[in-house]
């Protein structure tokens, strides 16, 4: 058998099949005029239903107004926290504009091409609690947290800040009892019983904290925010032009004002990059 040719010609399908793929996500979009986003259906004030029972937030205008740029319509998929997480969409999604954090976990099945907002980590007790004051006292803890997400890193004080691999975090803390949950709410719920009885702390983003505090006095802030992390894009792994595609367009929405104003409208200061 001739092994040679059967090897070219293998290679050469290979290379076109890669070619291919390198453009499929835009090719996607473009054909079906349609972007498809991926996000928590409750994050406030990132994304969350209103009272209308449509999805609503930062990160969704975010959404909308980069469809609006590549000039096709925004259809919004809300799975779990874990599903976005995992990556190896195979085509189901086309973009996270979801708050995610990049790792080098996560690096190995996406592509962050746009650091779009950074926001500090916090440490939310019940208004009755006098135990926690700070990072220090967490130590023996029950910790309720979003599953899967970077907090969870730091509270095993594995926590690896992209783009900052030199920061040193500070983990003044013994072992905790890390609870998951599938979204803030339903933490936030169970630390409102009171202090230490279902939870004794919930580890989050300031941001999306900030608006529960000022609306529900059972809950306060103990002591400082333990680390800022940048918040990014994420998109499938692997595919040149989508990225280009994507950093053209948040440049655009950067230079016009449309990101600042939009952090503005939903946090009340300009938290974009």
């Amino acid at each position: 058998m001739k092994f040679q040719p059967l090897l070219a010609l293998g290679l050469t399908i290979l290379a076109a099949s890669t070619q291919a793929f390198g453009g499929a996500t835009l090719d996607r979009v473009e054909q079906k005029k349609e972007l498809v986003g991926v996000l928590m259906e409750s994050y406030p004030p990132f994304s969350f239903l209103n009272d209308q029972n449509q999805l609503d937030g930062f990160d969704v205008d975010v959404a909308k107004a980069v469809a609006d740029k590549l000039g096709v319509k925004l259809r919004l998929e809300t799975p779990s926290w874990d599903v976005i997480a995992a990556g190896r969409w195979s085509g189901r999604y086309d973009i996270c504009i979801c708050s995610m954090t990049p790792s080098k976990a996560r690096a190995e099945v996406f592509d962050f091409p746009v650091e779009y907002y950074a926001s500090p980590a916090v440490i939310v007790v019940n208004a009755k609690d006098d135990r926690i004051h700070n990072a220090t006292d967490l130590s023996g803890k029950k910790i309720g947290l979003t599953s899967a997400s970077s907090y969870e890193s730091y509270l095993n004080k594995n926590l690896v800040i992209e783009g900052a691999e030199d920061t040193k975090l500070q983990y003044p803390f013994e072992d905790v009892q890390i609870a998951p949950y599938d979204t803030d709410n339903v933490a936030f719920q169970d630390l409102g019983l009171g202090a230490g009885v279902r939870l004794d702390a919930i580890l989050t983003n300031l941001v999306t904290a900030q608006p529960r505090l000022n609306q529900d006095k059972r809950f306060k802030l103990a002591g400082e925010p333990l680390y800022s992390e940048p918040n990014s894009v994420a998109i499938e792994k692997g595919d040149p032009q989508w990225d280009s595609k994507v950093r053209e367009v948040f440049a655009q929405l950067k230079q016009d004002g449309t990101l600042s104003k939009l952090s503005q409208k939903w946090i009340g200061a300009d938290i974009s990059k």
